[in-house]
């Protein structure tokens, strides 16, 4: 755990994330990135020179199928932590699914999650949304709009989105997902299994599998893309209006 908590004091600090009196929601999805951030973030407040609030939240899509014994787990797990989830119900299954019966349903859903996520955060004065997205998620992200939309383009570690006043986080950038599953597991933390039917068969998880590879051949291309990535400075390519 010192690892990553070493690791999200560097995003904070490299990119200005937290400021005193910040109220902070963390989006908990119910997977290891989110409830692994959300555990980093209590542990940081402890001896952080920023006084900040965390408020936990919970966007509740409708799938059939949840484990209650898991969402129970879950909240007892962020209760033990000093914090109360919020658990906002809605109804982007029925509308998504049921009533559009969308082809490619992920990228509607992620919006409306999103959209939901910001709404309850305002509605409990947060100035901030924190979420789990880490070092895997910036190179997945990357290779997403270079293969399937031409651009060369990831998220940003802090972005302001001025329609609702919120600034968003990413204080996991510099962690790896390898990290995140073995301290999930070490410290046995509460997963709430997804019951998404396209859960695990997505574009992202096709660059996943690619990635993979890439790396199991080279054994060095995390690595690499991560460089290029968090140090633009070094990149090389065309500007048609330099001459």
């Amino acid at each position: 755990m010192q690892k990553i908590l070493g690791q999200l004091r560097r995003a904070i600090n490299d990119y200005n994330m937290i400021q005193d009196g910040d109220r902070i929601a963390v989006g908990i999805s119910g997977g290891k990135d989110s409830i692994a951030l959300l555990t980093a973030l209590a542990q940081y407040r402890k001896f952080s020179p920023e006084k900040f609030d965390i408020v936990p939240i919970n966007i509740s899509v409708g799938f059939d199928g949840v484990d209650e014994n898991e969402v129970e787990a879950c909240k007892k797990y962020i209760h033990d932590l000093g914090l109360e989830l919020i658990i906002e119900k809605t109804q982007i299954k029925q509308i998504v699914f049921d009533e559009r019966k969308e082809s490619n349903p992920c990228s509607l859903c992620s919006k409306m999650r999103r959209g939901a996520l910001n709404t309850v955060a305002i509605s409990h004065n947060c100035n901030k949304l924190a979420l789990g997205h880490h070092a895997d998620d910036v190179i997945d992200t990357f290779l997403l709009s270079l293969i399937y939309e031409g651009r060369l383009s990831t998220f940003a570690p802090i972005s302001y989105m001025s329609r609702s006043d919120m600034t968003l986080i990413r204080p996991f950038i510099y962690v790896l997902e390898k990290e995140v599953k073995s301290v999930t597991k070490k410290y046995n933390m509460p997963i709430i299994h997804n019951p998404c039917p396209e859960d695990k068969h997505t574009q992202r998880e096709e660059v996943k599998e690619l990635i993979d590879m890439i790396e199991n051949k080279f054994g060095y291309c995390k690595d690499r893309m991560l460089s290029a990535i968090y140090n633009p400075e070094r990149n090389n390519l065309w500007d048609k209006y330099k001459k």
